[in-house]
């Protein structure tokens, strides 16, 4: 059954999404805008939370950007006219786990109805829950029928990787090392330095226990905030699903260092 989405929902999403391309691509080189960008599911949100508290920034969400500084966070494929960009990596084998149930399950606000009828119309599973059976058919469909931002995870990691004047920063990073890793983005961003004891009281505060209320693991598939953990694709991957992964986006795996060949898909 389909889940009902307002005509003024879906009009309100699509005039804040120009509002925000237009200032994305005409207003950074002339205001003080900073742009998280990411692929979906790859934490951006998390790090423009930490990020806009650690500068003391408004960072709205889910309404009209700000007209003043303050962080923007989107999806973007092309650089153009953006200036203080902060790019966000993640897994790409995590992210599709990641996006299978974001895009499969109804989330508790109910935010995601619209991507999930639209992907259950297409994919018809019998069981939603056995995502080792869908996962290499769901892997499929979504690199060569559904993009979630009509463009597909490679095509972001050809456009941004190396680019110049951009900040990086890995999702595993920000898991492992999170208060070095928070200063060194401010600093890029800014030139201001981020004491330690002040990133790490952010860190804290942002950490997956206290914003999900659950222990890293611990999974609610139909929270935004699923389960918290880094590699949970080695728990999800089947060996089909491996395949037909590493057939669209092994060598963007290879160019962002998560792996230094294509062995990992006949690992044990």
């Amino acid at each position: 059954m389909a889940i009902p989405v307002s005509i003024r929902e879906t009009v309100s999403i699509k005039v804040q999404a120009a509002v925000r391309y237009g200032m994305v691509h005409g207003l950074t080189p002339i205001s003080p805008l900073y742009i998280v960008n990411e692929y979906p599911k790859s934490g951006g949100t998390w790090v423009g939370q930490m990020v806009s508290q650690a500068m003391g920034l408004p960072f709205p969400r889910n309404c009209y950007p700000a007209f003043r500084s303050s962080f923007m966070h989107g999806h973007y494929l092309r650089p153009w006219g953006m200036n203080n960009v902060l790019v966000v990596w993640r897994d790409g084998r995590d992210m599709m786990v990641s996006w299978y149930y974001h895009t499969l399950f109804l989330h508790q606000s109910g935010f995601n109805a619209r991507l999930v009828n639209e992907l259950r119309s297409h994919l018809k599973f019998e069981d939603y829950n056995d995502i080792h059976s869908n996962l290499p058919a769901f892997i499929e469909h979504c690199f060569t029928r559904y993009r979630p931002m009509n463009f597909s995870w490679p095509a972001f990691v050809d456009n941004w990787h190396g680019r110049k004047n951009v900040t990086f920063v890995r999702y595993e990073d920000l898991r492992s090392k999170g208060t070095l890793e928070l200063q060194r983005i401010v600093e890029e961003l800014s030139g201001r330095e981020l004491s330690q004891a002040r990133a790490h009281k952010i860190i804290e505060e942002f950490s997956f226990a206290k914003q999900a209320g659950r222990q890293p693991g611990e999974e609610n598939k139909n929270s935004f905030l699923r389960k918290g953990i880094v590699g949970d694709w080695q728990n999800q991957f089947t060996k089909e699903a491996r395949e037909v992964f590493a057939k669209y986006s092994g060598d963007s795996l290879i160019k962002l260092g998560y792996e230094q060949n294509n062995q990992w898909v006949y690992a044990p």
